[in-house]
């Protein structure tokens, strides 16, 4: 299980560096891809190969979810940490979460979430976290 919040920088070549308290769940490969919110998703090779299983049997003949597929791994980048524990992040992933330096690892339960500090800051500033935590209810929370 993926928890916390961990604040860091881009090294010089694009290469951020995984949390110690995050690297056994990782692994040594895992997949970063486009995510919701404008952050980026970060599976280990267990959850992706999960994702994968579930989304084998859609129809191809579904097109929205076609697209949603098409879209998720078109963007995935399989990477692996080097000798010092960073990982090279791809350019096209940077863009879209506009990461410049300075970064948020997110613990996200079955997923890290790599956010710009800027966006994480704007995401994660709420008045009343009653409200947030109410949105569990529908799941039995």
């Amino acid at each position: 299980m993926f928890v916390g919040e961990y604040r860091h920088q881009l090294d010089a070549k694009n290469r951020l560096r995984v949390p110690a308290k995050l690297k056994s769940e990782l692994g040594d490969k895992f997949v970063v891809t486009k995510g919701s919110n404008g952050c980026l998703f970060v599976f280990n090779s267990k959850m992706m190969e999960n994702i994968y299983s579930k989304l084998q049997n859609v129809p191809i003949s579904d097109i929205e979810a076609q697209k949603s597929i098409r879209m998720l791994f078109s963007a995935a980048c399989e990477v692996e940490n080097d000798e010092q524990g960073r990982f090279l992040l791809p350019q096209n992933l940077k863009d879209f979460a506009k990461i410049d330096k300075n970064v948020v690892t997110v613990g996200a339960g079955t997923r890290l979430e790599i956010w710009s500090e800027e966006n994480w800051n704007k995401y994660n500033s709420c008045d009343n976290f009653d409200d947030v935590l109410s949105g569990l209810g529908r799941f039995g929370v």
